[in-house]
This record gives structure tokens, C-alpha cells and sequence, in this order.
């Protein structure tokens, strides 16, 4: 075909297929539409099987090349006769002279998905069994028919095929359907590379003495366009991550407005925090910050709609268009509670019969369907001109089991109040830093976030507690440099305080706390969130 053969729009037809796939799905249904507009179909291996087996009339690519499929597999498609047909540029004289001398035929059209590498290391395959799966023939002929997609459709998504068949029946692909699928197809090979050599660097040859690589490659999907921002006058996107994991990002939206920038930055911040506790849990956030989080031990299913209610209690004035995160199924009770209150965001990994009925009534109200946070791994964050990469903040060190704990002064607590210690201890991680958190029976009660120093962290503390710090326990995400942020939960009468320790006047601080004659125990774990 010639290029006088395109229409005004580019659209040439397709006379001749290339198909080699991984993924058979839909690869029978596919073929039997390409014969049918009169397709000329040559295929690979188990791919021209499946055809041949289905009544699709098929050249095996053995019969092209005039070679056998070698080397268990390895060597099929790096011929000639096959890169020749899906590079030569049809628009170029020379081209078309040279496969008419050398009696090649040109390819209108590939279809080809590569090898599941991923789904192998995932699967916790061998390496050896992992580097059988990396795909040599696949991604040069995608690249190659990418390159000439100006005569060349290459097709990577079996999810496209219906709308493939529907083109080469209304008469072949247009140069803007051709150059669309050419992008699709690079960024296609690109992340698998990637994945290929990410994994290559961390198992093959892994550093010594680092989980961080020297090279990082990551690709990202679009998956939706935000109104705006974190501000109005800002643009901005969300992207899932082709190499990530389940989360808040690919939460199911059951109801709503449509997310914004800071639903996103909440709604991760509420689920993180929800999911820092085995308990039956709720987290409240507004600004990345806890307004409220609570666990419960009452009987299940009652358990979740009283976490709710405590947390709730903590500051019911900030909660008011906040973010509700929920570890386990939404009750309806739990459900009219929220519905009371203007709530942006709900997200839970499930929703009782009846319970949407009563969220929807509040037609603003965002639900997410989300799957747990996976609390392992490595997170980044931009810097201008780079990136800084660490691994995830779990509440999993050592210091983080009470087991360890130190009890650097007073009598050892008893089983409710250390429960008190724990919980505030974990529930600390979800605050800004510098930061103080009050606690009582499960619930927090007061909370100082965000500030320059650690005694204006536990004045802010105990002001939003109140009356409820007297009697309450405390946590502090990291040690107190000096005893005077401790001094000022002592005066408010907190009953037990829970800190990293580490400080250079941590006696000092203790001596502060035995005069008070307040227990204090050390972890020897900071949970910084900045």
C-alpha cells in the first residue's frame, strides 16, 4: 500500500495483522472479526494455535520467516521478513522499491501484549523463572510499528479490540487513531522496562547495606482531572501508580461530588490513621490533622459506630467538614451519626445494608469503597530539582510494642491506663509534628499539631482538652528537649505520659515527671509527620 492510498484523514485500511499475545482473552474474538473484513492474520506460537484451533484462517510466523521458533521460545519474531513489514515506510519510494526487491509484505496492523513479568514477580517466582519472562521480541516489534505509525497501527490493550474491529470494518485506522495508539504503545514498553529494571537492581544486583537503589524509575497513569488544586488559581490531576499498590487512590466512589486535591490529601491521611489500629477504629481529619480518632471494644457490630462517637466528641467543631475514615464496615447507626453532621469525605472498606440509604441523604457527602493501605515499602516526596525517598512509617519498631517500653520513673500503670498509652502512642503518628496528643478510654481528647516547639504542641493540647486533660494520658511524638512542654501536661493533670526519650536532659525531664509523681515511659521510637 501506498500512501496515495490514504483518505483526506489518513485512514488506511488494513490488509495484513500481526498478532503475538500473552493474554489470549478476547485474541479468538479478535481474529475471527479481522478475517471477516477480509484480514490477512500472520501469528506467533500458542497466539496462532489458539486462531488455527477457533477455525481463524493463520500463517504461523515460522512459515513467514522460513525459521523455526527457537531456543525454547526466545527467538521468533527477530527476523527480517517480520521488522522489515512493520518498519518499511510505505510514504518512502526506496521503501516500497526494496520490498518488492526483497518479496516483503508490509503489516497495516500489530497486536501484541508482552510477557507478564510483573504478575511472575509477584507471584514470588524464581529469579531464573523471573527472567524467562522478560519479553524481547514483543517490545521491539510494539517500538518498531510505533515508530511507523504513520503506516502502522500497534495495538497493546485488549481492551481496545471491540473498538479495532470497528475501525478495520469502517475502513482502517486514521493517522490521529494511529498516533494516539503509538503513545500508548511506548509508554506501554516503558513501564515495563522500568519494571523490568527496578527489579533487576534490587534482586540481581541489590547494594549492600541499602534498601534505596541508585536508579529509580516509577510511571504513573492519569486517572482523572481535578477542578483545582490545593488552591483554586492551581491545576491538578490524579495518577495511579502502574508499579503501586491498592489505597486511597484507587478507592470506588459510590456517591458524591466529585473528589478534590484536598478530599485526596485528607481522605489518605484518615485512612492511614484509621488503619494504625487493629481495633474497630474511626479516624476524623481536616487539614491532614486529626480532629478526632477513637477505638473500641464494645461487642461487634456495635463497635464501630461507638469509635465514631468518641472520636467524634474529641472536637466536634473542627469535625464539622472533615474526613471520616472507618476500619471496618459502616453500620447504620454509625451511619445516622455521620449523617448529622456536614462531612466531605467518608471512605470504609464496606457499607451495611441500609447504611448508604441513610449517607446519600447528604447528597454532597463523597463515599469511598478503598482497600487497606499496604504499610510496607518505600514512599517519596518532591524537593525542588529531586526527590527524597523513605520507607513507609508503620507503627511496627520495636518501640512501638509496650513489651519494650521503659518506665523511667513511677509505678507501672495498670492494664487500662497502659491500653490508654498505646493507643495515644499510636494514634500520635497521624499529627503533624511537633506533636502532643491527649487520650482517654480509646478516644483522644485533645490534640496539639503543627507548632514550632513542643510547649506551645502541649499548651494547644491541653486547651483543646479541657477539663478532659485532668485524668487523661499523654503522648508526644518525639522526646521533650526540655521538661517545660512536660510541665505543662503535668499541671493539667494528665495521669501517665508515654515519649521516645533520647534528649540530652531526658533527667531533667524524668526528675520532672517523678516529682509530679506521674509514670512516664520511653520507647525509644519517634513517629515524626511532617
Amino acid at each position: 500500500m501506498t500512501a496515495t492510498e490514504s483518505t483526506v484523514d489518513g485512514r488506511r485500511p488494513v490488509r495484513r495483522a500481526l498478532i503475538g499475545v500473552s493474554d489470549k482473552a478476547g485474541v479468538v474474538e479478535l481474529g475471527t472479526a479481522l478475517h471477516a473484513a477480509g484480514v490477512r492474520i500472520v501469528s506467533t506460537g500458542n497466539t496462532a494455535r489458539a486462531l488455527a484451533e477457533a477455525g481463524v484462517p493463520v500463517t504461523p510466523v515460522e512459515e513467514l520467516t522460513g525459521f523455526p521458533e527457537s531456543f525454547g521460545g526466545r527467538v521468533k519474531t527477530l527476523h527480517p521478513k517480520v521488522h522489515a513489514g512493520l518498519l518499511a515506510d510505505l510514504n518512502d519510494p526506496e521503501h516500497v522499491d526494496q520490498l518488492r526487491t526483497l518479496d516483503i509484505a508490509p503489516f497495516d496492523l500489530l497486536v501484541v501484549n508482552l510477557y507478564p513479568f510483573t504478575a511472575t514477580v509477584a507471584s514470588g517466582a524464581s529469579p531464573t523463572d523471573c527472567v524467562e519472562q522478560i519479553d524481547i521480541g514483543g517490545p521491539a516489534m510494539v517500538r518498531a510499528a510505533a515508530k511507523n505509525h504513520a503506516n502502522v497501527a500497534v495495538v497493546v490493550d485488549p481492551a481496545r479490540y471491540d473498538w479495532v474491529a470497528e475501525q478495520v470494518k469502517a475502513g482502517g485506522f486514521t493517522f490521529a487513531d494511529r498516533r494516539a495508539l503509538a503513545v500508548d504503545a511506548f509508554r506501554h514498553t516503558a513501564t515495563y522496562d522500568i519494571a523490568v529494571a527496578s527489579w533487576m537492581g534490587s534482586v540481581l544486583a541489590p547494594e549492600s547495606g541499602t534498601v534505596f537503589p541508585a536508579w529509580v524509575g516509577a510511571s504513573w497513569q492519569r486517572a482523572n482531572v481535578l477542578r483545582y488544586g490545593e488552591n483554586p488559581h492551581q491545576g491538578a490531576a490524579l495518577y495511579l501508580a502502574d508499579h503501586g499498590r491498592p489505597g486511597l487512590a484507587t478507592a470506588r466512589q459510590l456517591h458524591g461530588k466529585e473528589m478534590s486535591y484536598n478530599n485526596y490529601v485528607d481522605a489518605d491521611a484518615a485512612w492511614r490513621a484509621a488503619h494504625d489500629h487493629d481495633s474497630p477504629c474511626v479516624a476524623i481529619i481536616k487539614h491532614a490533622n486529626p480532629c478526632g480518632i477513637a477505638i473500641s471494644t464494645v461487642a461487634e457490630p456495635s463497635a464501630i459506630e461507638d469509635a465514631h462517637r468518641k472520636a467524634h466528641a474529641c472536637d466536634p467543631v473542627s469535625a464539622f467538614g472533615g474526613v471520616i475514615a472507618a476500619n471496618r464496615e459502616v453500620t447504620v447507626a454509625m451511619a445516622e451519626q455521620v449523617a448529622e453532621v456536614f462531612t466531605e469525605v467518608v471512605v470504609a472498606p464496606s457499607y451495611a445494608d441500609g447504611a448508604l440509604d441513610v449517607l446519600v441523604r447528604r447528597k454532597n457527602v463523597r463515599i469511598l469503597v478503598a482497600e487497606p493501605p499496604v504499610r510496607r515499602g518505600a514512599e517519596i516526596r518532591p524537593v525542588s530539582g529531586g526527590l527524597l525517598m523513605q520507607t513507609v512509617d508503620a507503627v511496627d519498631a520495636p518501640g512501638d510494642d509496650p513489651d519494650n517500653w521503659k518506665l523511667a520513673c513511677g509505678e507501672p500503670v495498670d492494664e487500662a491506663t497502659l491500653a490508654d498509652l498505646v493507643f495515644a502512642w499510636r494514634a500520635v503518628r497521624a499529627v503533624k509534628s511537633n506533636a502532643i496528643l491527649l487520650a482517654h478510654d480509646g478516644a483522644t481528647v485533645g490534640a496539639g499539631m503543627g507548632q514550632v516547639n513542643r510547649v506551645d504542641a502541649a499548651r494547644l493540647a491541653v486547651t483543646r482538652a479541657g477539663d478532659r486533660a485532668s485524668g487523661a494520658v499523654a503522648a508526644s511524638d518525639a522526646y521533650f528537649p526540655f521538661s517545660d512542654g512536660l510541665e505543662v501536661l503535668l499541671a493539667a493533670g494528665v495521669r501517665a505520659v508515654v515519649q521516645p526519650g533520647g534528649s540530652v536532659r531526658d533527667a531533667e525531664v524524668i526528675a520532672a515527671a517523678e516529682t509530679a509523681g506521674v509514670p512516664l515511659y520511653l520507647t525509644g521510637t519517634r513517629h515524626f509527620a511532617h
